[in-house]
């Protein structure tokens, strides 16, 4: 089982920036997929960017590609959501999750392990 904590979340302004991180608690972080997802009030959650067990392969939702940057650390057990050009639209609450099985896909059903997500609103 793996830990993941979220933190970075905040209130910024219409074309700001944030930057979230998840730290994961086992040394075996290398074997998972990693990824990130966000949910609003009254809405599902809603898949954002995912990166593989390496990092060679990574994935954004059309929503997001060319704004966000999902990267990794296996060294350090952290994986990053750098969020540029922020939109009122992208307010929610950012869950980081692990897939054991290593598909980085966007389908929350396949992840396993979930942190306790990070709040980000963006004002307009």
């Amino acid at each position: 089982q793996v830990q993941l904590v979220e933190s970075g979340g905040g209130l910024v302004q219409a074309g700001g920036s944030l930057r979230l991180s998840c730290a994961a608690s086992r040394r075996t972080f290398s074997t998972y997929a990693m990824g990130w997802f966000r949910q609003a009030p009254g809405k599902e959650r809603e898949f954002v960017a995912a990166i593989s067990r390496s990092g060679r392969n990574i994935f954004y939702a059309d929503s997001v590609k060319g704004r966000f940057t999902i990267s990794r650390d296996n060294a350090k057990n952290t994986v990053s959501l750098q969020m540029n050009s922020l939109k009122p639209e992208d307010t929610a609450n950012y869950y980081c999750a692990a897939d054991e099985k290593g598909l980085a896909t966007p389908d929350h059903r396949e992840y396993d392990y979930w942190g306790q997500g990070t709040q980000v609103t963006v004002s307009s």
